[in-house]
């Protein structure tokens, strides 16, 4: 039951993600993505092999982390000014985080048990939490890049692109692999899901029982 509640839900918020980057695009200029059939929670609209299949997966199943993979291509030329563009890019950790802080809500006040769905519900908030977080690293090609990438001047701009394929390799083995790095970002994690009221015991035993393979 955690595996399917936790599965189903990530592909929600995977379109929640990828939809708001669509809407706030429509709205500041870039009418297009009505036509490509991204103001809508159709999953197969937001495919793209590497970062929505191989990433996110590779994400959920290894570390119990959520990363948002869609891709949305919008044509950033249409959009009426830089704070449009930044506004586009924001809009996809906030739609994370906004639906971690809903399901915590919903966790507070309801009769929360150890058995049922509650476990994959909490563990799917503190999903939305890490996801949030990992998609603001100020680096190609994460949405916190495209937050600031407006505002750099053109020759950093064309040396970021240049490396924009390797960056998103780096930035997983150096979560994982130097403990200051990643005990740094765990910190934040629980820093935030506290914040918001998660039962951080409840998550724990939801990822357990989602990563049932290595019970």
């Amino acid at each position: 039951m955690t595996f399917v509640i936790v599965l189903v839900g990530w592909i929600f918020s995977l379109c929640l993600h990828e939809f708001s980057h669509a809407l706030v695009a429509y709205f500041g200029g870039d009418t297009t993505v009505r036509e490509k059939g991204y103001l809508t929670f159709n999953r197969l609209k937001y495919t793209h092999p590497l970062y929505s299949l191989l990433l996110p997966l590779l994400f959920l199943l290894l570390g119990g982390i959520g990363l948002p993979g869609g891709a949305v291509y919008i044509e950033t030329w249409r959009l009426r000014s830089s704070r449009w563009l930044s506004a586009v890019s924001l809009a996809g950790p906030l739609s994370n985080m906004l639906l971690g802080a809903i399901l915590a809500v919903i966790l507070r006040l309801s009769p929360v048990t150890s058995g049922g769905v509650w476990p994959g519900l909490a563990f799917l908030a503190l999903l939305q939490i890490t996801a949030a977080l990992l998609n603001l690293i100020p680096l190609p090609p994460f949405d916190g890049y495209g937050v600031i990438e407006p505002y750099l001047n053109r020759e950093v701009r064309l040396k970021m692109a240049a490396t924009r394929g390797a960056l998103v390799w780096i930035v997983f083995l150096v979560l994982w692999y130097v403990p200051f790095v990643n005990d740094l970002f765990w910190k934040l994690v629980f820093l935030i899901a506290n914040g918001l009221g998660i039962p951080l015991t409840l998550a724990g035993l939801g990822l357990q029982l989602f990563q049932f393979w290595r019970r």
